[in-house]
């Protein structure tokens, strides 16, 4: 459709309105919705449908009047590209900035232009044609145009098999057969970055002495067609723009060029121009993009700067509520009280926290969600990704096999051993991946469990019972509370466990991961003391080759090489990249001959004490009355179990991981309770959710975005949910057994090299470690943390100091003779948690952890939650409505 203003002689201007839905457009600035972003159900009630994404190009002429040509100078997907000419590349994505006058300028100028919307252009030529009707124009001068508009232009095309080069070194003008895409632009590596769909447009500019007057087209294609080789990757191009005048000073129509793609790179200005009508609706579309514009005064930064894109980009939503109060009124959806200030559902909204009021109601329930998914919990699993998984996990399992199993034999007096160990882990944790109802858990022993076994064969040795029996009744009593447990749906009180207690368990299981660590790495030092220079043993030769010094040798590799390989060895690198190390460290010491101590594994498939049987006997030396009072220390133990194992439980099943196939409290109890007894009868560990290697586990599985546009971070899209990847580290660990042979060779303080590594990443995952890291910051140097806007410092610090304080007194109490009440105190983190409502504000609460299902039901009335009260104003705190949220602990393990 071609439009002119009023007042033109030609004004055959058609309607494109049959193309937009009835009710979708409306004029003025506030008429469009952005259709991205996170709020489906607005997109899905107000029928708004997602757009392509949008690839524009920016071609500039060059070299008038002597030998003029286009050459690509810049390039927008989300983000501006530079071309660094002296350099031969495409600078770094970074936020592009346009100057107020450019923008004017360009309204100027489409205002007295050609508008053309659904022009059907089907080629190249053809758009030519269309795009020099204009009348000012003189035939001869029509001519001239075309032809200059035909001309290829250059490229900065670097492909993996050439390395950097120009797509046409000496520009012509491309026939109608030549409009096929040239080989360089199918070789783009561009193309991967874009999803399918996507489209391109077209932004020329430039100046042009044969012209008097400026020339300002734009063109809304009906179809996207694939424009030849103007644009440098083979995408159907929707838009096209043209800007171009007499000489002038400066680089004016450059500038225009740029506002015109800085423009259509922005998602709300692009939804208008894909559904205007009209050219009054393409400008009231530039005024809208002008009211939310931000000027930077000129003499507070410098305009060759170039902003970095940033680590989260802002919602396209956070635009969304004024303009629906224009076009739609206030009906714009306001977040339910269960959802809290990152728009994620809370606990109370989880169907699966929820009482049925029946026996075992929520197990029954469990069962038949988790039924449906299990044939794809297995073919999910068909994924290179899954087996970097069950190298690392593998590897991390033995180490906990191993290191656990090694401190139990300490702790038992060789009552258990490495062996039980290897065979529990294997036999439970497999077990477990079968029947779980989060399979997705990695059972092994944790460190409070084995401060219990410590405390129970010390009790049971110093009143001269025989630990093996009694530890079985315990280990019976266990399961039967635990089904109690399960069948009264106790599993729906994790609602309580907020961020307050996640932290503190993670904290504490973190703490004795490093602190083992560093204690088996200390004690080596006296078996295996480090040899100094000088002393009899040392064996270190630096040898020189020659008086001039060493020579260090680098091999060079071409680009074509480089290219080609780069891309491979940094996947590789990322997702082996814990394998690579161990397997590194394993060929350092066998090729030094260092003398480390190496994985012991067990030899014999043998209990440990000697002259004992695989089972153990119900009563021993035992009078008959200790299998009822291990009731008494059975009730201590099932509240450790069950504090471990459901914290462990809503870590993992975090909103903000998105997990599609449910979670699974109930069963996953069920399945640990009906592990007791079989453990306990067989002298073997007892097993529970390990907080740590879980979390490595998910981390490892993570499933993120490959498309995404250039200085734009992959997008967390959720967990690879499978059954397979436990299943294969659980087996492995069973074959470990007979493989000492290869596994003798892996020193143990790789081992625990991993042990404090899996420690470190968990504890500084987590926000309460950066709040103790405040306390050593002074306030000027503090980052912009989001939880620093809204509550006071003291505030932050008290809250902080509270945590510490519950923190350092579980440390305490585990390491002495008290540490039988070590699960009620756990409990207590709950206690302590809700104390705090007296201390601290809702609000203060809502931003430094969650509130408890009474307090998240008593907002609307109390309204202590500012982003309830948006009005579409400038506040900062609305962006947080809609802002993504990532997991807050986590491992990375790549």
């Amino acid at each position: 459709t071609e439009m002119k203003l009023p007042g033109q002689e030609e004004s055959d201007i058609s309607s494109a309105s049959e193309n937009v839905p009835t009710g979708e457009l409306d004029s003025g600035p506030g008429s469009g919705l952005s259709p991205d972003g996170p709020l489906d159900t607005d997109s899905r009630e107000l029928e708004v449908p997602k757009d392509p994404p949008l690839f524009i190009q920016l071609n500039e002429l060059l070299g008038w009047p002597h030998a003029p040509e286009w050459k690509e100078t810049g390039r927008w997907v989300l983000f501006e590209e530079k071309l660094e000419v002296g350099a031969g590349r495409w600078s770094t994505p970074h936020v592009p900035t346009v100057a107020l006058p450019s923008l004017q300028k360009l309204r100027s100028l489409l205002a007295k232009g050609l508008v053309l919307l659904d022009c059907p252009a089907l080629s190249l030529q053809e758009l030519t044609e269309q795009v020099t009707r204009v009348e000012s124009l003189s035939p001869e001068l029509r001519g001239k145009l075309k032809a200059l508009l035909l001309q290829r232009p250059q490229h900065l095309i670097q492909t993996p098999c050439t390395g950097p080069c120009w797509g046409s070194a000496h520009p012509r003008e491309a026939s109608q057969e030549e409009e096929a895409p040239l080989k360089e632009q199918h070789q783009n590596p561009l193309r991967q970055k874009f999803a399918a769909g996507a489209e391109a447009g077209a932004v020329l500019a430039g100046q042009l002495g044969f012209l008097e007057q400026p020339l300002g087209v734009f063109v809304r294609l009906r179809d996207p067609v694939v424009l030849g080789p103007l644009i440098e990757v083979p995408l159907p191009s929707r838009f096209f723009c043209l800007l171009l005048g007499p000489p002038t000073l400066g680089r004016g129509y450059h500038e225009m060029g740029r506002a015109v793609a800085i423009l259509l790179s922005d998602l709300q200005f692009q939804w208008r121009v894909r559904r205007a009508s009209s050219l009054h609706d393409l400008l009231a579309a530039l005024d809208a993009f002008l009211e939310e514009v931000t000027v930077l005064p000129p003499g507070r930064w410098d305009p060759t700067a170039r902003i970095p894109p940033p680590k989260c980009l802002p919602s396209e939503h956070k635009r969304l509520p004024s303009q629906l109060r224009v076009a739609k009124g206030p009906s714009v959806r306001r977040r339910t009280p269960a959802e809290d200030r990152h728009g994620r559902r809370q606990h109370a909204a989880n169907p699966e926290l929820r009482r049925t009021g029946r026996l075992f109601g929520g197990l029954v329930q469990d069962v038949r969600r988790k039924a449906s998914w299990y044939p794809s919990d297995f073919l999910d699993a068909l994924h290179p990704q899954c087996f970097s998984a069950v190298l690392y996990i593998y590897l991390a399992t033995i180490t906990n096999a191993i290191t656990f199993g090694g401190l139990l034999g300490e702790a038992t007096d060789g009552a258990q051993g490495v062996l039980e160990s290897f065979l529990g882990t294997a036999v439970t944790g497999a077990a477990f991946c079968l029947m779980a109802g989060q399979p997705l858990t990695i059972l092994s022993s944790t460190g409070p469990v084995l401060v219990f076994e410590r405390l129970l064969f010390s009790f049971s040795r110093d009143h001269s019972l025989d630990y093996l029996p009694f530890r079985l009744w315990v280990g019976i009593w266990v399961a039967i509370f635990c089904l109690v447990l399960v069948a009264t749906e106790a599993s729906v009180l994790v609602r309580y466990f907020t961020r307050f207690t996640e932290e503190g368990f993670c904290a504490l299981i973190s703490l004795i991961f490093i602190y083992d660590a560093v204690a088996k790495m200390l004690t080596l030092t006296h078996a295996y003391p480090i040899q100094r220079p000088g002393s009899p043993t040392y064996g270190c030769l630096c040898q020189y080759p020659d008086p001039g010094g060493n020579e260090s040798q680098w091999t060079s590799t071409n680009p074509k090489d480089r290219d080609d390989i780069l891309s491979m060895v940094r996947k590789m690198l990322g997702d082996f990249s814990s394998v690579l190390a161990i397997l590194l460290g394993c060929g350092l010491d066998a090729f030094l001959g260092l003398a480390t101590p190496k994985l012991m594994v067990p030899r014999e498939f043998k209990p440990t004490l000697p002259g004992r049987g695989w089972l153990v006997s119900p009563f021993g030396a035992n009078p008959w009355w200790l299998s009822v009072a291990a009731a008494l220390p059975a009730l201590l133990l099932s509240i450790l179990i069950f504090m471990d194992q459901q914290i462990t439980g809503v870590i993992l099943n975090r909103a903000e991981y998105r997990l599609r196939k449910g979670a699974g409290f109930h069963l996953d109890l069920f399945c640990v309770a009906v592990l007791m007894p079989f453990t306990s009868a067989l002298g073997l560990p007892w097993y529970v959710s390990a907080t740590v290697i879980s979390l490595a586990h998910m981390d490892s599985l993570r499933r993120e975005s490959r498309a995404c546009a250039p200085g734009e971070a992959p997008s967390f899209l959720g967990i690879r949910e499978q059954r397979l990847t436990g299943l294969a580290v659980f087996i492995l660990t069973g074959i470990s057994i007979f493989l000492a042979p290869i596994l003798k060779f892996i020193p143990m303080p790789l081992l625990y090299g991993i042990f404090l590594y899996m420690g470190v990443t968990a504890i500084s995952s987590i926000q309460f470690t950066k709040r103790v890291q405040l306390l050593l910051i002074p306030a000027k140097h503090q980052p912009d943390l989001l939880f620093l806007r809204h509550v006071p410092l003291s505030r932050v610090h008290l809250f902080t100091a509270i945590q510490l304080a519950c923190l350092g007194l579980l440390w305490i109490i585990k390491s002495t003779p008290a540490a039988i009440i070590f699960p009620i105190m756990l409990l207590g983190l709950v206690g302590v948690r809700k104390a705090l409502e007296w201390v601290f504000s809702p609000q203060e609460l809502l931003w430094l952890d969650e509130l408890m299902p009474e307090k998240e039901r008593s907002i609307p009335e109390k309204g202590v939650e500012p982003e309830y009260s948006f009005s579409g104003s400038d506040s900062e705190d609305s962006e947080l409505m809609y802002q993504p949220k990532a997991p807050e602990i986590n491992i990375s393990v790549n």
